[in-house]
């Protein structure tokens, strides 16, 4: 990718993080489709073209036009097969859709929910009128309208209101090396949670069991999965990363020693050292000293 490249995608994610909603088109050149490394955005995207999607445990063949919706949970990755691709995307933060505390979270969405279809087949009607709200979308993003986050916001709950009474696509198949697609995805899911960012929002995934539940599989086959593939098991790779993480806490932050645990998903400071000091033979205080 060259420095232009470089250039307009720090551009774009500085103000995604500022604004927390970013709507743009795809017109056949990956080069200058955005790219968004926040694991807090979520992402709704209609793409007419040839592709293999893969989500989860699960592959999905797409062949014509489809409307497509990504939680910043299940990683995932998208291969056009297609030489022509068109469409338009947009991506944002939860906290930019709420608009109060009683509104429904996205993570209980039928469209972006752990274990749901995220695919939607769209006949030539439901493409025009899905690609004329991204359309609307896009006009207003660059007017000084006033009160074009709560314009956006509709956009946005009209289309999933629309996907919403539409059939979610059946066009999956299984990978052929079902173990090796698992445990790449519980390793790339292991390395999404990292770096610790903030100690205000403490580590949420820190058992195969949270690990599991956020692929949609069972915990046994996720272990079985990594054990025969890795060698080590589900919890040897938690651990490890948990670990390297805190050291690198402890030597290149000023986060006190109960800010690192918490940031970690530990309650209580005691719960933190005793762990920190079975694994590594030394208490967090000692290493940072």
């Amino acid at each position: 990718m060259n420095n232009q490249t470089d250039i307009q995608n720090c551009d774009f994610t500085s103000d995604l993080k500022m604004k927390g909603f970013r709507v743009y088109p795809i017109n056949g050149d990956f080069s200058k489709v955005p790219v968004y490394s926040r694991r807090d955005f979520y992402k709704i995207c209609i793409n007419t073209s040839k592709s293999i999607i893969q989500y989860a445990d699960r592959g999905i063949e797409t062949d014509g036009t489809i409307l497509f919706f990504g939680n910043p949970i299940i990683p995932y990755s998208w291969e056009t097969v297609s030489e022509k691709f068109e469409g338009y995307a947009c991506v944002f933060t939860e906290e930019f859709l709420k608009t109060n505390d009683r509104s429904e979270t996205l993570h209980e969405s039928p469209l972006f929910k752990i274990g749901g279809t995220p695919i939607f087949s769209l006949n030539a009607e439901q493409k025009v009128f899905i690609d004329s709200l991204f359309q609307k979308m896009i006009t207003e993003y660059e007017t000084d309208y006033v009160f074009k986050d709560d314009l956006m916001r509709s956009y946005i709950n009209l289309i999933i209101h629309e996907s919403m009474k539409m059939q979610p696509s059946d066009n999956f198949f299984k990978h052929k090396n079902a173990s090796s697609r698992i445990t790449s995805l519980f390793l790339e899911l292991l390395e999404r949670q990292f770096p610790i960012e903030t100690k205000d929002q403490p580590l949420t995934l820190k058992t195969p069991q949270d690990y599991a539940q956020s692929l949609a599989v069972h915990v046994n086959h996720l272990n079985r999965s990594v054990k025969e593939i890795t060698g080590r098991p589900t919890t040897a790779h938690i651990t490890d990363r948990i670990i390297n993480e805190a050291k690198a806490l402890l030597q290149h932050t000023d986060w006190s020693v109960s800010d690192i645990g918490y940031s970690l998903g530990f309650e209580y400071p005691s719960y933190f050292n005793n762990y920190f000091k079975r694994l590594t033979g030394t208490v967090p205080k000692s290493l940072r000293m």
